[in-house]
């Protein structure tokens, strides 16, 4: 994408031109948008996802002043290969991508599995990451982590019966308000209208929750070693991982920052967009402009 010479500047997600790139024996599906230059912000999506599954109200926030580059991870989408056993190894190849992509720094934006991927990322390498943003995640070997299949099969149960997108059950509580904000959340993933994304199978589906469950199970990561300044983003009842997780990570990261909506669930920062896009934009902003609680 140029920003040079007559050519506008795409700040607009459902715009997003799709791009691939070729790493080794793989192929990864990409779009990038905002002024290029500087320090990219990638984002890192969550279980189940692809490039369609980001809410545009915050990429659009954060691409108004930042490059932003989102990508799907290998099996899932438009990239090539099978998805990982583990998220040690989703994390390698995120590695991989962003360094053949030419950046040697980069900032994260990363909710749910894409969380804890990023904390692997940060952890195997830390020069690579400026600055983090963890949202509806948690810890490698948090408490009840391991749940997340019971829960998320039911909920996609109860959304199949209601003839529902999963995603209304499984991020948002079931309230008036909930289901209003998950009903816009839906509406707002479908304004891209081109060169969408096939939706993740059911055997890579299955394969990404068990290596959820095995992340959950394994002995805790050394979080004191990311000294990145990190801000932590949940709603107070999340179901799928569980809202004392994100307390932990604020615990464990030295000088992160925290946020937890009332009356939300594991979307929180869908459910509350319109407050949380200008919390992470300052807080990625460049120089930064810090955050706000």
């Amino acid at each position: 994408m140029s920003t040079t010479g007559t050519e506008p500047v795409i700040t607009t997600y459902a715009q997003a031109p799709a791009r691939t790139l070729r790493v080794g024996t793989d192929t990864f599906a990409y779009r990038e948008l905002g002024p290029t230059g500087g320090v990219p912000v990638v984002f890192f999506v969550h279980l189940a996802a692809t490039l369609d599954n980001w809410d545009p109200r915050i990429v659009d926030a954060i691409a108004a002043h930042r490059h932003v580059i989102a990508f799907d991870q290998l099996g899932v989408g438009a990239s090539s290969g099978k998805v990982r056993d583990t998220l040690e190894e989703a994390a390698d190849d995120a590695y991989a991508f962003i360094r053949a992509l030419g950046h040697d720094t980069v900032d994260i934006f990363s909710f749910s599995m894409g969380g804890m991927i990023a904390q692997d990322l940060v952890l195997k390498h830390p020069d690579l990451v400026r600055r983090l943003v963890l949202t509806g995640t948690g810890p490698r070997g948090g408490k009840d982590m391991d749940k997340v299949v019971r829960t998320t099969y039911w909920d996609v149960a109860r959304a199949t019966l209601t003839r529902s997108d999963p995603k209304e059950f499984l991020f948002f509580p079931r309230d008036a308000e909930g289901k209003r904000a998950g009903k816009a959340f839906v509406a707002r993933l479908k304004e891209r209208t081109s060169d969408r994304d096939q939706d993740v199978t059911l055997a890579a589906f299955r394969t990404q929750l068990r290596a959820i469950v095995k992340f959950g199970r394994s002995a805790p990561s050394d979080l004191s070693a990311i000294t990145q300044p990190t801000l932590i983003a949940n709603g107070d009842n999340d179901r799928m991982v569980p809202s004392v997780l994100s307390q932990d990570l604020h615990r464990r990261i030295k000088g992160s920052e925290l946020i937890i909506y009332p009356r939300s669930g594991h979307g929180a920062i869908f459910q509350y967009w319109e407050q949380f896009a200008p919390v992470a934009a300052a807080f990625l902003a460049d120089p930064p402009a810090g955050a706000a609680s």
